[in-house]
């Protein structure tokens, strides 16, 4: 059996590698504590984006969540929900779920960022008795974070934002680079972001201040602001794959790696070698040509096509695959 995978992807964001802006788009982000939010002001100020704390551990949800999340999208604002861990209270699957249940779902309406894990010292040591690491060793930290990043993303499709300081995540996860494809949002308060954590090139996000001439912590997005609209909301992404069994058999693959739904996925293909298709599974096909239209592919949804040929006996064969802007040559 000889197997040929090439793998392609139509379109996709990744935030990692975005251009930088001279002083990067400001924003903020709030909490209960910050109180009332005077949100026109916020916007007329500058600020474009903000981030709100949804919930903590697996039994507080910000009382206020509501009118701030509301109140920045109705001031013209992308906003963004985000949660205080708590490792030591509950799994890192179990506080992912609370926090998607209370406000933290992603959906694609435009103006909603990626939800956020805010990870970093323990600051009530005094009443839980836990260290700056919540009692976790590294290892026991990375599963955490995997377990709610991996729930986050099986339930949004989205990579969720990791708020953290340096310092802490090198002493509390040992510095671990697992997480380096998604975002990261750095705190470091001064004039630069400072020493990344192993793994990630670029911040995406970076707070710089506790308290800003606007509302709560002072921020910026490390791009410009379509690309933060981007963010928000980002295009389509279908990654096509294909192999061969034999000199007889081949088969295609089109799954839905982005966040939204998917409609009229045409694949089309043709023999070369002499040969033609015989058999085609939910497809239409005549001589050397083959066409398959896929109606809808939900998030995280495959399709898999397999064409049977009656090839020659001897020489190079093979199929060209087009979806869309993707051509696979398969050779057998």
């Amino acid at each position: 059996m000889k197997r040929l995978w090439l793998i392609a992807v139509i379109a996709a964001v990744g935030m990692t590698g975005v251009a930088q802006a001279a002083d990067g788009v400001p924003g903020v982000d709030v909490s209960n504590w910050t109180g009332d939010v005077d949100w026109e002001s916020v916007a007329s100020g500058g600020a474009k984006f903000a981030f709100v704390q949804a919930s903590e551990g697996n039994n507080y949800r910000n009382p206020r969540f509501d009118a701030q999340f509301g109140g920045a999208a109705a001031a013209g604002l992308l906003r963004g929900a985000y949660h205080f861990a708590q490792p030591h209270e509950s799994d890192g699957t179990a506080q992912a779920e609370y926090f998607l249940q209370n406000g933290g779902n992603w959906t694609s309406d435009g103006q909603t960022l990626p939800g956020v894990l805010d990870i970093e010292d323990n600051p009530y040591k005094d009443k839980n008795g836990k260290n700056n690491c919540y009692d976790l060793s590294a290892a026991d930290m990375v599963s955490w974070i995997k377990d709610f990043t991996k729930k986050y993303r099986q339930r949004t499709g989205r990579d969720a934002i990791i708020y953290t300081t340096t310092s802490w995540w090198q002493t509390c996860t040992g510095n671990s680079a697992a997480f380096k494809a998604g975002p990261l949002w750095i705190a470091r308060w001064g004039t630069d972001p400072g020493e990344l954590p192993k793994g990630w090139k670029r911040y995406t996000f970076w707070q710089s201040a506790e308290k800003g001439s606007l509302a709560g912590g002072q921020n910026s997005f490390n791009g410009s602001e379509s690309q933060l609209r981007s963010l928000a909301n980002p295009p389509a992404s279908v990654s096509v794959s294909g192999l061969t069994k034999g000199r007889k058999v081949y088969r295609v693959t089109v799954a839905n790696t982005g966040p939204h739904p998917v409609e009229d996925i045409v694949v089309s293909g043709r023999t070369f070698g002499g040969q033609n298709v015989v058999k085609a599974p939910g497809c239409k096909f005549s001589g050397t040509a083959v066409r398959c239209v896929i109606d809808r592919l939900e998030r995280d949804q495959k399709a898999t096509f397999t064409f049977t040929t009656k090839p020659r006996s001897k020489g190079r064969v093979g199929m060209v695959i087009e979806v869309g802007t993707v051509t696979l040559n398969l050779k057998a």
